[in-house]
């Protein structure tokens, strides 16, 4: 059974395309990334996903509950960590969860709770003097009451400094490892790429990519660059390097080729070179990251519309 399952969703606010005929599948425990510009639709899509707004057409099935018509099923058996949250300065980290026991009638030791979001320690001092890193935390341990099937974690490490960043993927690969899906959006695309099984990019409301980080990779054969050894090196090896279909930038670093390999494969490229230019004694490749990747396929749609 799918964690989440979206089908045709579309969601339009006045003559504005929120989110235009969707269709994605989470796995059940796997550690999905949601990615996409601001305004893509990612915020629209969770608020359905947590029936906050209704859809224009399509639907979201949420562990096997419908997300409108089921929503009170699905909302005890997920935890939310918002982008926008709140914390009540006047209440200790205890009684934030103490609270959230009650109202979700839940058996389970707050303590325990905040041991594993890392702040037990502070659990009697009042949220009003909790750093941003804390107050995140003390919110995740709230969205973790009741241990639930499905973390959905909107911009979970905004804010945060390495370290804290650091803590919050640990424990994100903790819960999983518990059997918890996690699907989540985010901005820092480090982040994504450290923990998740696969992501999805959506831009303008439409979904342009989804795979794991090695198949967008692959898929593209863009992004990559090149540390070539070669024989010989010159400016004129250099201008006849750049000329090759697919090559982007070329430089001399550090006593080789630097290329930059961009909508062709890196493997024609190194043919090119080692046939026509010059002798090819060694490489290294260095993979585009998430980021580049990403710039990639919300920019060639933009492109391709246009």
């Amino acid at each position: 059974m799918a964690a989440i399952k979206i089908e045709g969703l579309t969601k339009r606010f006045d003559d504005v395309v929120a989110v235009d005929d969707l269709d994605l599948e989470i796995k059940e425990g796997e550690i999905f990334g949601f990615l996409g510009p601001n305004g893509a639709g990612k915020s629209t899509t969770i608020d359905i996903l947590l029936d906050f707004i209704r859809p224009t057409e399509g639907t979201v099935t949420v562990l096997g509950h419908d997300a409108q018509s089921e929503g009170e099923t699905v909302r005890r058996r997920i935890g939310v960590l918002p982008d926008a949250y709140h914390v009540y300065d006047r209440l200790t980290g205890r009684q934030h969860l103490e609270f959230v026991l009650e109202m979700k009638e839940v058996e389970q030791d707050p303590m325990a709770l905040l041991e594993r979001v890392r702040i037990a320690d502070a659990a009697d001092r009042k949220a009003g003097g909790y750093s941003k890193g804390m107050r995140q935390r003390l919110v995740l341990a709230m969205a973790l009451v009741g241990d639930p099937d499905l973390l959905v974690l909107d911009e979970p490490s905004t804010g945060l400094d390495p370290n804290g960043a650091r803590e919050m993927r640990e424990i994100i690969r903790e819960e999983n490892a518990r059997g918890t899906t996690v699907f989540f959006s985010s901005h820092v695309m480090e982040q994504v790429e450290a923990v998740c099984d696969r992501v999805a990019i959506i831009d303008r409301g439409q979904l342009v990519a989804v795979d794991t980080i090695d198949g967008l990779r692959n898929a593209t054969e863009t992004g990559e660059t090149l540390y070539i050894y070669v024989t010989d090196l010159s400016d004129e090896i250099v201008e006849q390097v750049s000329e090759i279909d697919g090559v982007g930038n070329v430089s001399v670093h550090d006593g080789r080729l630097r290329v930059t390999v961009d909508g062709v494969s890196k493997f024609a490229v190194l043919h090119a070179i080692d046939a026509d230019v010059v002798s090819i004694q060694d490489f290294s490749v260095v993979e585009s990251s998430l980021e580049d990747l990403f710039v990639r396929y919300t920019t060639d749609e933009q492109e391709v519309e246009a």
